[in-house]
């Protein structure tokens, strides 16, 4: 078996609302053209004399003309926000809008993500709350002084919620998860299928997202390597849990397994190929015919390719420490693999195959065509005993 062994919110920053200047409605006071009243109620919120909140009022006033002179520009004021120090900044994302804005006097802060992006996501996070809502998300928006989506839960712990937060997972960098006292929540964000997995001493590969029919999200994987329903790290970072195989050492096994999905955890739909051209968007899990060309990625030996041989393959397994085992239901290839290859995937054009299950020890992986001799739990008898679907991009 190709396993190995192992040395081994919506929360906004706080800061001082804009506020606008109207018409002094009493007599003159140290507020000028402010109510003497708001003043006063700044003042004592912030533990300052009522001067100098009026010369906040006044400050901020100020920066908001000079944002409105930038409306015409290719600045948007959206992304705008008072600093802890009172200058009003402005996240820009390139080196023209910078200077436009510092010409203005405003402060310009280089973000990674437009807020037209950062809509997007929101949009797009609104759009699957309303075909199901969770009731564990408390809320979430654009934050321009992270430049994220923030989003603040509860507890997560319905499928809604879960499906939730995988979806905000899948927008990476561009969106951070809170809990009820403000305090990042850690994910382990989107993985991709050939990523290297750990549980205890030993690792094997990420393979296919899935959905089961109460819509939770599941990792496919190869049955031994969630045989004792381990936990599942991803760069030391829990992500999932093993819950169900049907791989037994020294009994008449099936290589098939599945692991639950941490909510905020989201399983990639591209196939990582390391290095070797772009990643591999899943379309499908329409099998291949024999002699078609297939190729796997795993965590110890990459990106390797050969042509599937046979289906319905029965193998006799000897793991060292371990009764000899029987699996069937294999496919069969000349597609190189070692030891920590196991459950990663496998695919032919856009289509995925199937994830790793073993391979002899003597074979010799070198390069993307580096030739051996390696066996796969073919991906559509799991997603159909399972009742899964299968995540496509």
């Amino acid at each position: 078996m190709a396993s190995g062994v192992a040395t081994a919110a919506l929360v906004l920053a706080a800061g001082a609302v804009p506020a606008h200047g109207e018409p002094a409605a009493e007599p003159a006071t140290p507020a000028g053209q402010y109510h003497q009243q708001m003043v006063h109620a700044l003042a004592e919120s912030l533990g300052v004399s009522d001067a100098t909140a009026a010369r906040r009022l006044d400050s901020q006033a100020r920066q908001q003309t000079l944002l409105e002179s930038l409306r015409s520009s290719d600045v948007d004021p959206r992304g705008a926000y008072f600093d802890g120090s009172g200058r009003l900044t402005v996240n820009v994302t390139d080196a023209g809008a910078a200077r436009q804005v510092e010409a203005a006097g405003l402060k310009a802060r280089t973000a990674r993500h437009t807020t037209g992006e950062l809509d997007a996501v929101k949009a797009a996070l609104d759009a699957t709350a309303k075909r199901e809502l969770p009731p564990g998300v408390q809320g979430w928006g654009v934050d321009p002084v992270t430049n994220k989506v923030v989003v603040q839960v509860r507890d997560g712990s319905t499928a809604a919620d879960r499906a939730f937060l995988a979806k905000a997972a899948s927008y990476g960098s561009a969106v951070t998860v809170r809990n009820a006292e403000g305090n990042a929540v850690p994910m382990a964000g989107t993985i991709y299928p050939g990523s290297r997995m750990d549980y205890g001493n030993h690792y094997c590969s990420v393979g296919y997202g899935a959905r089961d029919g109460s819509g939770r999200q599941v990792l496919v994987t190869a049955g031994h390597c969630v045989e004792n329903l381990p936990d599942l790290y991803y760069d030391g970072t829990h992500f999932a849990k093993g819950t169900t195989g049907r791989f037994h050492h020294g009994r008449d096994s099936v290589d098939m397994g599945l692991a639950s999905v941490d909510a905020g955890t989201a399983i990639a739909t591209r196939v990582g190929t390391w290095n070797n051209g772009a990643d591999i968007a899943v379309k499908g899990s329409r099998r291949a015919p024999v002699g078609s060309d297939v190729c796997k990625s795993g965590a110890t030996s990459g990106w390797t390719c050969g042509s599937i041989k046979a289906y319905d393959y029965s193998v006799t397994y000897t793991d060292p420490g371990q009764p000899a085992t029987l699996v069937t239901g294999l496919g069969l290839s000349d597609v190189c693999d070692l030891g920590g290859d196991s459950g990663g995937p496998w695919i032919s054009g856009d289509q995925g195959q199937g994830v790793t299950s073993g391979g002899r020890t003597d074979n010799r992986c070198n390069g993307v065509y580096g030739q051996g001799t390696s066996y796969f739990q073919p991906l559509d008898d799991a997603l159909r005993y399972y009742g899964l679907s299968l995540n496509t991009a």
